[in-house]
């Protein structure tokens, strides 16, 4: 996996698969979003995925449908996990999310309903990357503005 575990392994850790399931989940609705186009049915869509990064944002990753699947039906068929991943930067990534598809829907909504599979568009190649190849781009964003922050000393 390209992402680091910013923090040493404790109960609090997550799976790190759980993440990469849901966002191949997210991928395949997205991709549905953006092959119904500019239409009431494609922003009712994004507006649902949208409202799972809320749910993301809020309860992290494993707080959402996607992660309630995962853990309901795909965890208990795999080894348990080397080692567990922060919590914190599945969470940034579920409020990147969030905030790509809300413009989505916010615009859809004001009438630009071309909006809809654009903002769709940008969240599945991010969603696609984590669930193909294991590269979360909010993660990515996460770590680094934790590197960039000055120390906390």
């Amino acid at each position: 996996m390209t992402r680091e575990t910013t923090t040493t392994q404790t109960s609090a850790g997550i799976d790190p698969r759980g993440p990469r399931v849901g966002a191949g989940i997210t991928a395949l609705l997205l991709a549905v979003v953006v092959l119904l186009g500019a239409t009431t049915a494609g922003l009712v869509l994004l507006a649902v995925v949208a409202a799972g990064f809320l749910l993301g944002a809020v309860r992290g990753a494993q707080g959402t449908v996607q992660g309630w699947l995962f853990k309901a039906f795909v965890r208990p068929r795999l080894a348990p996990p080397v080692e567990l991943e922060d919590p914190r930067p599945p969470r940034f990534a579920q409020l990147v999310g969030l905030v790509v598809t809300g413009v989505g829907v916010v615009l859809g909504l004001a009438g630009v309903l071309a909006a809809v599979p654009w903002a769709a568009g940008i969240a599945f190649v991010a969603a696609g990357l984590n669930a193909v190849v294991g590269l979360c781009l909010g993660c990515e964003l996460y770590l680094l503005g934790a590197r960039l922050r000055p120390s906390a000393r």
